[in-house]
């Protein structure tokens, strides 16, 4: 990674105070065209209702005082919703060609991402937000495990945040919102159904010798991590994946629009 992919700041030129505000500039740039233009309501109105709905629905059949069934079913939910939310991102700023107006005002590249990134995140925490009556529930109802609760939405903070990361990437590709939500509901689930044990048996079937289908949701895919935190385990090798996996994605973006910008 190169020093100017990610800079604190610039030669002669902004503090990190500065630099701060760039990022808060941004993100409250992009919040305020969420809901100005009403997808905010109409995206987390949507999911928790879906969301909560699966999830009661579960809930009725089994009758355990848990949150597992919410937490299994997320990751192929936000393979859905997460793309819709960052298509429009970059894709937008080209359509409307103000992403070289963007581009060149006083801030760096890492500022602009980092700004859309955590706008993205705060929205999603919306998401999570919504979720949070299912725990007041479970707790007036019994003694849920507090511990694997707590993992789950580790799990959920950290899956989000591997996909917004993604969906910005591939809206900085594509230069348009319908094929950057394509792509980015293809390459989550791609990530996450690789993980689905029916598909390891299907893509090991095809070749066992090359056991393509073991390897993919081992190095892969998001299952084996987000299944860890689900547990309630915060292991480390799933922490570097979702981290290190989301530093990637942005730092693939920012080089991307520093080509584009140059």
């Amino acid at each position: 990674m190169s020093g100017e992919a990610f800079p604190l700041s610039r030669p002669g030129g902004l503090s990190p105070r500065e630099w701060i505000a760039g990022v808060r500039l941004v993100s409250g740039r992009e919040l305020a065209a969420y809901f100005d233009s009403a997808i905010a309501y109409v995206y987390t109105i949507g999911f928790v209702v879906l969301a909560n709905a699966i999830f009661m629905n579960e809930f009725f059949l089994t009758g355990t005082v848990e949150m597992a069934g919410f937490f299994d079913r997320l990751p192929l939910l936000l393979s859905v919703f997460v793309p819709a939310v960052t298509m429009r991102l970059w894709a937008e700023e080209r359509r409307q060609r103000t992403i070289e107006l963007l581009l060149t005002l006083p801030l760096t590249t890492a500022q602009a991402v980092l700004g859309k990134y955590l706008a993205a995140m705060a929205l999603y925490g919306g998401f999570l937000a919504g979720s949070l009556p299912i725990v007041g529930m479970l707790l007036a109802l019994g003694h849920p495990d507090l511990g694997r609760i707590l993992g789950g939405y580790l799990g959920a903070v950290s899956l989000g945040s591997l996909l917004i990361a993604l969906g910005m990437l591939l809206s900085a590709v594509s230069g348009d919102q319908i094929v950057a939500f394509v792509l980015g509901t293809i390459a989550s689930l791609a990530l996450v159904l690789t993980g689905n044990d029916r598909v390891v048996a299907v893509l090991d079937g095809l070749a066992p010798r090359l056991g393509a289908g073991t390897f993919l949701c081992e190095s892969v895919s998001v299952a084996p991590h987000f299944d860890a935190f689900v547990r309630g385990v915060v292991d480390l090798g799933a922490v570097v994946y979702f981290g290190g996996g989301t530093s990637l994605f942005l730092w693939l973006g920012a080089r991307l629009l520093r080509r584009n910008r140059a």
